[in-house]
This record gives C-alpha cells, sequence and structure tokens, in this order.
C-alpha cells in the first residue's frame, strides 16, 4: 500500500457522532457497523468516543480497506473490517456472530480515495481509463458500459440515474463515436458529452459531464440496487434503541433512504380503530423532520457535503410504543367525551393539559437535538 491518495473530510461528523451516542453510549457492550467504511474517519470518531464500541467496517474498495486498517490499528482487539458490499450486512453479520447492532452509519456515494485517484476514472476532469468500479476485483466497468449497451439502455442510465435531461443526445454521440473507435479515455468521453449538450445549456450547472459519470459509476457499481436492499436489512438488525444514520449526496438515493424509514414509522393497523393492533404499530421513530442539509460552515470547510442529505431514526420497543399510542388515544376520547352535552365540564374531570405518553412523539416527530 502506497501514500494515502487524497485527502478526507468526515461529512456532518459532529451531527452523526451526537445522533449515534444514546445508542452506542448504553452501559454495556455495543455494536456498530459502518456500512460505507471509506478512509475510516466516521469510523476512527466513534470508536474514540465509545470505548465500548466493536466497529463492523464494510467496503468494497480494498485500496479503502487498508488504508482503514492502518488508521485504526490501535483498536484492532474491537474492529472488524470486512471486503464487502453494504447489501452483504446480513451475510456479515451471521459470520462474525453478531445477532443484532446498535449502531448503523451510510456515507454513500463516491469516496475522496476515489474521486482523487486519476487512475480510478471517476473524475471527469482528469484523464484516466474508463473503469469507475469501487471494487477493482470484480464487476464491469465504465469502459463496457459505453461500449457495449445499447442507445435505449445507455440513454435510461444517464437519464435514470444522472437525471439527464440530453440522454438521448448524448446517448447517439456515443453510439457514433465507439463504431470508429472503442472509448477507454474519461477525457474522451467528457468531451463527448460536452459536445452533445447544448450550449446555452453548459453555462449552467457545473460541468456538463457530471451527470453522465455519475450515472455511469451508479449503473457499474449497483448502488441503488444495492441500497434498497441493505437499508431494510440494516433496520431489521437494530436492537431495541439502536439508531441508523444516513449521508445521501443524490435525490434517488435520499429517495430510497425516505422511503425505507417512512415504511417503519407509520402503524400499519386499521386508520378507525381506537387502539393499535399488536405486531401493526411504529417500529422506527424519526430523529430529525425531513432530511437535514449542511450548515454554510459545514460547506466552507468541506465543499463535498454541498449536496448532502441526512436521515436518522430509532428503533422502538413495540409493546412500549402500543401502550403509548393506546395511552394517548384514551386521553383523545376522554377529553372530546368531556365536550360532549350532558358530560360536565372540563373543570369537574381529568386536566386535559396532563398528557400521558411514552416521550417518543407522533410518528413523523423529530427528536429535536
Amino acid at each position: 500500500m502506497g501514500e494515502l491518495r487524497g485527502t478526507h473530510v468526515p461529512v456532518l461528523l459532529e451531527r452523526c457522532l451526537e445522533l449515534l451516542a444514546p445508542a452506542l453510549g448504553r452501559n454495556r457492550r455495543t455494536v456498530h457497523v459502518d456500512a460505507t467504511l471509506g478512509l475510516a474517519g466516521h469510523a476512527e470518531a466513534v470508536l474514540e468516543a465509545h470505548p465500548n464500541t466493536v466497529l463492523i467496517g464494510l467496503d468494497r474498495d480494498t485500496e479503502a480497506l487498508a488504508h482503514a486498517r492502518v488508521r485504526l490499528a490501535r483498536f484492532a482487539d474491537r474492529i472488524h473490517l470486512e471486503h464487502a458490499v453494504y447489501d452483504e450486512l446480513p451475510d456479515v453479520l451471521h459470520r462474525l456472530g453478531y445477532p443484532a447492532i446498535d449502531g448503523v452509519l451510510f456515507d454513500l456515494g463516491v469516496s475522496s480515495l476515489q474521486l482523487d485517484a486519476p487512475d480510478r476514472g471517476f473524475a471527469y476532469a482528469q484523464d484516466a481509463p474508463l473503469d469507475m468500479r469501487m471494487d477493482q476485483t470484480r464487476g464491469v466497468t465504465a469502459e463496457e458500459v459505453v461500449n457495449t449497451y445499447s442507445h435505449p439502455e445507455l440513454a435510461r442510465v444517464l437519464r435514470v440515474y444522472g437525471e439527464e435531461k440530453f440522454a438521448g443526445k448524448i446517448a447517439s454521440a456515443i453510439l457514433r463515436e465507439r463504431e470508429r473507435a472503442p472509448i477507454t479515455s474519461s477525457a474522451r468521453l467528457a468531451e463527448l458529452v460536452r459536445e452533445s449538450i447544448p450550449a446555452p445549456a453548459r453555462r449552467t450547472g457545473g460541468h456538463p459531464a457530471k451527470r453522465t459519470f455519475q450515472a455511469l459509476r451508479i449503473e457499474v457499481n449497483r448502488e441503488l440496487a444495492a441500497l434498497e436492499t441493505a437499508l431494510p436489512a440494516a433496520l431489521d438488525n437494530l436492537a431495541v434503541g439502536g439508531r441508523v444514520v444516513v449521508l445521501s449526496y443524490h435525490s434517488l438515493e435520499d429517495r430510497l433512504t425516505k422511503q425505507a424509514l417512512a415504511d417503519r414509522v407509520r402503524s400499519k393497523g386499521p386508520v378507525d380503530l381506537p387502539v393499535e393492533l399488536p405486531g401493526s404499530g411504529p417500529t422506527f421513530r424519526l430523529l430529525s423532520r425531513g432530511a437535514e442539509l449542511p450548515g454554510e460552515a459545514e460547506v466552507a470547510a468541506n465543499p463535498r457535503a454541498a449536496s448532502v442529505r441526512l436521515r436518522a431514526a430509532e428503533r422502538l420497543d413495540p409493546e412500549a410504543a402500543r401502550q403509548g399510542r393506546t395511552d394517548r388515544e384514551r386521553y383523545r376520547r376522554r377529553v372530546k367525551a368531556m365536550h360532549q352535552p350532558g358530560t360536565g365540564s372540563p373543570g369537574s374531570g381529568s386536566d386535559p393539559r396532563s398528557t400521558p405518553g411514552d416521550g417518543n412523539g407522533t410518528d413523523e416527530e423529530g427528536e429535536g437535538i
């Protein structure tokens, strides 16, 4: 392993630590999963803050794992670093013998190491072979995608994963070019994209090739397919009181995260029942209202944080959550009855301001921390 290539500043580090602390700081051994270990900036901070926490770090990039192993060497007795994609988490936990976890962090997208290494082919501003694989030991390369996909397939990738308005034009330009010679250079691909986009559209939105390179990276690494499987698996393996934090950098990533969490924070019982049926209540609560955005200071210190969206949730005790909702419903019915004709005044009964509850708030309520 050579010198570390590029720089690494963990995104929203203090906020991530704040959100994970109640789950990892309990008076027992706790288990935290960094599903996207990268250069281990978040992982190192977690291990320093929580001496009783065991870390399971996953990454598909063998170069990143090698650097992370050196960085975390002083914690060797409580780390497991695994060459795996995050959708392989259940298999990793089973093999290591951990039936449940207390915290999990997903820091999605491409890492600093991958962006700053010119030979990896992720950056449109540097000429390199068209690889874009996060795991260079397996899988198809971006070169194979641009030189073998049909026009409809290529246009779909650019339109869906890159949200590229000129996907059809770019796909046509790629097909014309590869009829003359295979496209093997990131610089040549970036030039083709630029030539395919009308001049007025090139004046805004950053580099014209940004969306195309993003789309190819997502396709090559199956990022959204893996996330769609990994998020529910991670939620299923969290212990009661366990917390998940997800950092997304793309609208499709954030949408999948929002949908996965929304499915767990809503009641699945009939809406007209006065009490929550066993097994039908929410199993998680959100820790913030909507997606949290970075502050100006964060973006100034780390420009790569500009597009981040943070979402977090905590696993509930289903019985406690059900009892809390039942108590609140009984209270609402009692207050309503007190205001019906012939039932007396509020002053003759219980004080309606004394609300029972479990302290967890409503299904969609944020924690406010």
